[in-house]
């Protein structure tokens, strides 16, 4: 872990390559998992302000969905999470003609309908952030579903960090991120 203003990072973030193969994987980390997507609780708020420009852009068992449980719930971590249809779908998965998952609040952010892109845990993935104290622990987290964007990423020498720039600069600000990105260029300097 390398400590960068208030987060510490996994090496991994540094080192890892990754750049993410959608029309391979079909939006994979949409629909397979132990849970939905983790929630701030800062998300709850504003999905709930939101989801009126949302919904237009949900299929039917999303929306029948939210309105028998609402959004969201606590995983059996008691961790806030997105409500997943019984196959395994986040209620927000919405698929395309050729069967890729999306997200419903990604495509209203895409049309201009709100300003909220999706949840922080989604845009930052393959990265996972929890809070522990005053730091925040950014670490990589790696799944198979995910092995194509690690080959093609390695291919071309794209390491996560950089993949995930909008995100991270979202997560952390634009300081933070400059900060971090010469850290990581030294750090591929000193590998090499």
């Amino acid at each position: 872990m390398i400590i960068v203003g208030n987060a510490l990072v996994s090496e991994d973030i540094l080192e890892k390559k990754f750049e993410c193969q959608i029309s391979l994987c079909k939006g994979a980390c949409c629909v397979h998992g132990d849970a939905g997507a983790p929630l701030e609780a800062s998300e709850l708020e504003i999905i709930e302000k939101e989801l009126e420009h949302v919904k237009p852009f949900m299929g039917e068992e999303g929306l029948a969905l939210l309105d028998a449980q609402g959004f969201h719930e606590k995983d059996r971590d008691g961790d806030l999470v997105t409500v997943c249809r019984p196959t395994g779908e986040c209620l927000f998965v919405v698929y395309d003609e050729v069967g890729i998952a999306g997200c419903a609040i990604e495509k209203a952010y895409f049309d201009n309908k709100t300003w909220f892109r999706k949840p922080m845990s989604c845009h930052l993935y393959p990265i996972r952030a929890k809070q522990y104290g005053e730091y925040m622990a950014l670490n990589y987290h790696h799944w198979n579903l995910c092995n194509d964007a690690c080959k093609v990423g390695e291919e071309k020498k794209v390491p996560v960090y950089r993949f995930l720039k909008e995100a991270l600069t979202r997560k952390m600000g634009p300081v933070w991120y400059e900060e971090f990105e010469a850290i990581a260029e030294a750090w591929a300097e000193r590998e090499q």
